[in-house]
């Protein structure tokens, strides 16, 4: 369990480049490139959307079971309570809150690979619209100070959440981010009105 986030996000033209770069700094493999699917829920009001707070099912290596408040930006990073746990079964669990009158107000995948640099976690991203990378530690210096040395433009980095980086692009479905919903659609950064950090 956590109590905090304090991470960066940054829009990648060119992932595979991150890779050397993250070996030549010693980065060590916490988790290996895999599929996550995640679902948001929230109450029949969307309460949780509208106080920007967030109930998320996440199927990974594991299950776990998260609550994200409101963020606030501090330094460049974004700052917010995260509450985690493990829990046993994605589909239990989904049924369990369905059974409390919590809806599943948007589904969200990616591939996900995990690495550790220092005290460090930084993960590749690999999303239905782009690829990213997000960089989280204990405070904005050593965020900013890792990202630097990997070669990212820090006047690049991106706070809002992937979900609310999807409702920036046209169109009516903004609670399907899948690899399928995306299918054949081309999606530039001036789309997601992102900049490149590695350009």
């Amino acid at each position: 369990m956590k109590m905090k986030e304090i991470e960066a996000k940054f829009y990648l033209s060119r992932l595979e480049d991150l890779l050397p770069k993250l070996t030549a700094l010693g980065a060590k493999l916490l988790q290996p490139r895999a599929l996550e699917t995640n679902l948001r829920f929230d109450t029949p009001d969307d309460k949780l959307d509208a106080a920007h707070q967030m109930l998320r099912l996440r199927q990974y290596h594991n299950v776990t079971l998260t609550y994200k408040s409101s963020a606030t930006v501090n330094g460049g990073v974004s700052e917010r309570v995260e509450i985690e746990t493990e829990v046993g079964d994605f589909k239990t669990t989904r049924q369990l809150f369905e059974a409390l009158g919590y809806h599943v107000s948007a589904v969200y995948e990616k591939y996900r690979a995990m690495y550790l640099l220092g005290d460090l976690i930084v993960s590749l991203d690999e999303l239905p619209y782009g690829n990213f990378i997000e960089i989280e530690g204990t405070d904005a210096a050593s965020i900013r100070e890792v990202a630097e040395m990997l070669g990212l433009n820090w006047a690049a980095n991106i706070t809002d959440n992937y979900l609310l980086l999807m409702r920036r692009l046209p169109g009516e479905n903004q609670t399907m981010l899948t690899f399928e919903a995306f299918e054949g659609v081309m999606v530039t950064p001036e789309d997601l009105k992102v900049i490149p950090a590695d350009a």
